[in-house]
């Protein structure tokens, strides 16, 4: 690696590594609770692969930040040992797998809810990924370029199952209207900016809002063929970027950080 090149590797702010990585932290730990629990075998299997791929980019960010960071960082601790306030993703992501429950529910997992979330991220992340594989930042490129790959076959995936639910029986059709009603006022949190990414920008040449177009042209599409409709934009828009979370993240981070804290000196 040239000088310049390594120069230019270091301007990156350590936050915009971990908004990235807690994005993909986040989501996957919440697919991982569909673990033992999907609908049929090949979907909890697809879930949890899902899962797997999302963990595995937040491992490779959070290997980056740590190396910026110094003192001891490492990918573990910045997963298990920071707590709500620290982290910088999505408040969509953070959400329960439900919209607000009946008293008569059996279920505290909605498969419409997930699927319809991952097709909404995924819509966003193949944008984000495809222009970050071009970056001028070595690392952040092979990252993307990897991360693309995955999140291509999320959002195929998430999409064929909309079209399913929403194109399907009345009862598939309302629960994933009832999604997408839900869970697309916090997609508005994807268009507002922070100053780290702001401050990436000036490397990565990503503004976020320029890829607003082609997101609602993907989401729309989808939605049209799915017979569903978009609900109206408006209403309270999300700080969870800005680390200013939902009262779910704090429940789900005490069972994933559960283990590592409880033994923090433990070798696998």
């Amino acid at each position: 690696m040239s000088a310049a090149q390594a120069t230019l590797n270091a301007t990156l702010p350590i936050d915009y590594w971990l908004h990235l990585a807690d994005n993909a932290l986040v989501l996957g730990q919440r697919n991982a609770e569909w673990s033992g629990h999907g609908p049929i075998l090949e979907e909890d299997i697809a879930l949890s692969n899902n899962s797997l791929d999302l963990v595995g980019q937040a491992r490779l960010l959070y290997q980056e930040a740590a190396a910026q960071m110094g003192n001891g960082a490492t990918e573990d601790t910045l997963a298990f040992f920071r707590d709500v306030p620290d982290f910088k993703n999505y408040t969509l992501l953070e959400l329960p797998h439900h919209a607000p429950l009946a008293g008569t529910s059996a279920s505290e997992r909605d498969f419409a809810t997930t699927l319809v979330r991952n097709f909404l991220y995924s819509a966003l992340m193949v944008l984000v990924w495809d222009k970050l594989q071009h970056a001028p930042h070595e690392q952040l490129a092979a990252i993307a370029a990897k991360s693309l790959k995955e999140v291509r076959y999320h959002l195929r995936h998430s999409r064929d199952w909309l079209l399913r639910m929403g194109d399907g029986t009345a009862e598939s059709h309302g629960r994933a209207q009832a999604a997408v009603n839900h869970l697309m006022p916090y997609t508005q949190e994807f268009w507002t900016s922070t100053s780290y990414e702001t401050e990436a920008a000036k490397t990565t040449g990503l503004d976020m809002t320029s890829l607003q177009n082609d997101w609602n042209q993907i989401v729309d599409q989808a939605l049209a063929e799915a017979t569903l409709k978009r609900p109206a934009a408006g209403g309270f828009v999300p700080t969870g970027k800005h680390s200013v979370h939902s009262e779910h993240l704090g429940f789900m981070l005490a069972e994933m950080q559960s283990l590592p804290r409880a033994h923090p000196n433990a070798t696998w």
